[in-house]
This record gives C-alpha cells, structure tokens and sequence, in this order.
C-alpha cells in the first residue's frame, strides 16, 4: 500500500501542501471510493478545466463559470457518496480548497469588477487557466486511477492533440465506418496509402 503523499507525488499534485500526520496515512481506496471518483472523472474530462481553450475560442466568463461548477458537483458526489468513499473525499477536499479555490477566488472577484472584458486580464486568465487545466488533468488521472482506469490515467503535461498522445494516425489518414445504426451494408473507406 502507498500513503498519500506517494500518490500525490505520482500524480504530480505536488502544489498541494498535505500535513505530515495526512501524507504518512495509508492510502486504500474501496468501490465506493471508485465509482465516486468515475463519476468526478467523467465530468472533469468532458469541461474547460481539464481540456484546452485556444485562444481565438471561447469565453473567459463561461470558462470561469464552468470552472466554478466543479464545486457544486464534488459536493453533490461527496454528500451522496462521501462517507462510504473516505479517500475519494479526502483527496477531493484538499483539490477544491488548495488548488480550485485560489483560481476561482481571484478570477470570480475580478469578474465581478468587469475585469474580464480587458483583453490583458483575459490573456492572464487563459494563462492562469492553463496552468490550472495541467493540475485538474493530474487530478482527472488520479481519479481515473482510482476508478480502475489506468488507461485513462496518462499524464501528458504537453497536451496538444488527443491523437498524438495516443500514437494514432491523424484524422485525415484514418479509416472510417459508416454508422451502426444505418440500413446499408456498412462501408468501409481505407485511404488510399493504407490499401496493399
């Protein structure tokens, strides 16, 4: 078994400052703990915070705002889950209060003071943001680990394109199926470089 200092380590959570009596505590999750962590996991990797925002995309107010929301659902998945997933909920306190909070805080403030309609903030915002994303895909991997999904559980700190990281050929070079659900035979389309 590994405490919990050794999986923060792991997973690079390494801003997270844990008091010496929590990172020497043996770190055993249960299913309870799993599907907690399933159920975050699957949010954090379908929002802003853990995917990337070009910068000619999106909004700051929205992203904030959706950034913000993760609040709510740990909350909900701790208050439905929490006493019986002990590690999910203690890890899940410490990255709300030690590493969400501070950029929330700082960013909904300036907000509120129109703030984010300057385009100097919105390019601090997105940097900000970005280097929030990286410790909310460390956090995503933690919990894909946990929830017994270690090939979820990559951590790739120069994430540019989801196919790269995977070794797969571009989209354009890929092979495509027509739809299950169509009436037709499906049909296969194999480019041109790939027949032999």
């Amino acid at each position: 078994m590994s405490s919990f200092k050794d999986l923060f380590t792991k997973f690079r959570l390494t801003k997270v400052k844990l008091n010496l009596k929590f990172a020497e505590l043996e770190y055993d999750p249960k299913s309870d703990d799993a599907d907690a962590a399933w159920e975050l996991c699957v949010e954090l990797l379908t929002r802003v915070i853990t995917q990337g925002l070009a910068s000619d995309a999106g909004d700051e107010k929205v992203a904030l705002d959706s950034v913000h929301s993760v609040f709510q659902l740990t909350r909900d998945i701790l208050k439905e889950r929490g006493r019986h997933a002990k590690e999910f909920s203690k890890i899940a306190f410490i990255v709300l209060n030690e590493i969400i909070r501070p950029f929330t805080s700082k960013w909904h403030r300036k907000s509120l003071l129109g703030e984010l309609s300057n385009p100097e903030e919105c390019k601090m915002f997105r940097k900000e943001l970005s280097e929030l994303q990286t410790d909310m895909r460390h956090y995503a991997a933690l919990l894909a680990d946990m929830a017994g999904f270690p090939e979820l559980a990559v951590i790739d700190d120069d994430y540019t394109d989801i196919d790269e990281i995977k070794g797969l050929p571009p989209a354009s070079e890929a092979i495509t199926i027509a739809p299950i659900y169509s009436s037709e035979e499906p049909e296969v389309t194999i480019p041109e470089e790939k027949k032999a």
